[in-house]
């Protein structure tokens, strides 16, 4: 065997090995989680639901540690040392995102609302959702509906669910948390690309300049008012860049959590998957967070990313297949 061969077999054995699962009793593990469960959920009321890239690391490796309450610490630490480097690189992303509306490049705003109006026949669906669904006019001052509590709630899942998905691949099974979060990062920043060549401003902004000549509101945290979640609110309302519009994450990410998991489980209820997405995009239309060319973009992305992952493993994997074949010796 080579030496590249063989640096292709000590990776593939010690990068992407499960590892050893740890033995906790059920008893105490319960316990632990709800502790876990009861501090999240005080911090979440007084402080905001986590929603930093940072913030949510600490806590999903705080619940890793109540889910393995018993394992041995070095156990616990091998979450540090995986994780150090993808989370590195999402808190670049996250500043980073926060820079490209100062760049000085022009904001881009008739194209998605002529894509738009074109296929609402006239009228943006953010106009039809928010007339139907909120009133008309549709104010931030309106009051909540029932459905409001699903949609903030939808929206809000955007900033736990992919790490949450990745903590949970981490705890079961190595190889594909490997594979997952190389496509949750990649997602992260070929969107951030975009946002930085093609800066655009979402409907609400664009009702608020002028631009739109329909008035539609940013309504995105009111849904949780109903419940007594007011703070969640405002720490929702202060996420983000505002003209990181295109492609939407929010909606990419969605689009990638359903089609991996489509692919990768195997029960019938996996089809089910398909209606976060629906949901995602309803909510950011409705909200006024983006346009529906803004979603249909993200969720190219997302298939630009799978496809593209999987075809650089599929290949990755049939070097290292044939290599020590073609390595070995002849005669």
């Amino acid at each position: 065997m080579t030496r590249g061969a063989e640096e292709d077999e000590h990776e593939l054995t010690t990068t992407a090995r499960p590892l050893p699962y740890p033995r906790t009793r059920r008893k105490v593990r319960v316990l632990a989680m709800l502790g876990y469960a009861a501090l999240l959920l005080l911090w979440s009321e007084t402080l905001g639901i986590p929603n930093d890239t940072i913030g949510v690391f600490l806590w999903l490796w705080l619940g890793t540690v109540a889910w393995n309450i018993e394992a041995n610490p070095r156990y616990h630490l091998n979450f540090l040392k995986d994780w150090w480097i993808p989370v590195a690189g999402l808190v670049i992303y996250f500043f980073t995102r926060g820079l490209t509306d100062e760049l000085g490049l022009p904001v881009h705003v008739y194209m998605p609302i002529h894509f738009d109006e074109w296929i609402g026949f006239g009228e943006t669906p953010t106009e039809r959702l928010q007339h139907a669904l909120c009133g008309d006019p549709c104010l931030r001052s309106s009051e909540p509906r029932w459905y409001d509590v699903l949609f903030t709630t939808v929206y809000a899942t955007h900033f736990v669910t992919g790490l949450t998905i990745a903590a949970v691949l981490w705890v079961r099974n190595r190889a594909e948390w490997i594979k997952w979060m190389r496509r949750y990062v990649i997602i992260n920043f070929g969107a951030l690309v975009v946002y930085i060549a093609y800066p655009m401003a979402p409907p609400w902004m664009a009702s608020e300049e002028g631009w739109l000549h329909a008035d539609v509101t940013r309504i995105t945290g009111r849904g949780w008012h109903d419940i007594g979640l007011g703070r969640m609110d405002v720490v929702l309302q202060g996420v983000g860049n505002p003209v990181a519009a295109m492609p939407s994450l929010h909606a990419g990410i969605t689009f990638l959590i359903a089609i991996y998991g489509i692919q990768r489980l195997r029960t019938p209820w996996r089809w089910l998957l398909v209606l976060y997405p629906l949901l995602m995009c309803t909510t950011l239309v409705y909200y006024a967070e983006h346009y529906v060319v803004d979603v249909l973009a993200g969720a190219l992305l997302a298939v630009i990313v799978l496809v593209g992952c999987q075809l650089w493993e599929s290949s990755r994997d049939r070097v290292r297949t044939v290599s020590p074949r073609s390595t070995s010796p002849t005669g």
